[in-house]
């Protein structure tokens, strides 16, 4: 049998495995097995496909895999729901204090109370939305001096 013929057997013994553990380091060892089972097609004796080997999977290693760790893993977390509103403007429409209120966060309307207890916040303030509880949102103003 070729040797060429040997390393393909082995890039599929290793992409199959790659298919069951799904650490993506066998699969960029599995590329190497390919790079030398090509070398072996093109006539290149053992040593030179021990090379290719070696340096494909040295390679793939230290300038492919944390590329791609870092697209797999660094994807940041989407918020949705109530909790994509937490942290976006919005504007009262009818007074919040501590017990009750309205704003408008986007398009939609919520009923709002200040997230500060003490705080009367009047018609028409711009606010940030700092928490939901339930259907409610926690709302404090934006800009200084905060209304009375």
């Amino acid at each position: 049998m070729q040797s060429w013929i040997l390393w393909l057997i082995i890039a599929v013994v290793l992409g199959s495995a790659e298919l069951m553990t799904a650490t993506f380091d066998l699969l960029l060892l599995a590329v190497a097995a390919l790079a030398a089972a090509g070398v072996g097609a093109v006539g290149l004796g053992l040593g030179f496909q021990l090379l290719a080997f070696a340096v494909t999977a040295a390679a793939m290693i230290v300038l492919v895999r944390p590329v791609a760790r870092r697209h797999l893993m660094g994807h940041p977390k989407l918020q949705t729901g109530v909790a994509a509103l937490v942290g976006r403007e919005a504007v009262v429409l009818a007074d919040c204090d501590r017990d009750t209120g309205r704003v408008r966060i986007g398009g939609e309307e919520w009923s709002a109370r200040s997230y500060d207890p003490g705080l009367r916040i009047p018609a028409g303030t711009r606010v940030d939305v700092f928490a939901i509880e339930g259907a409610t949102a926690l709302v404090h103003p934006q800009e200084e001096p905060w209304p009375n």
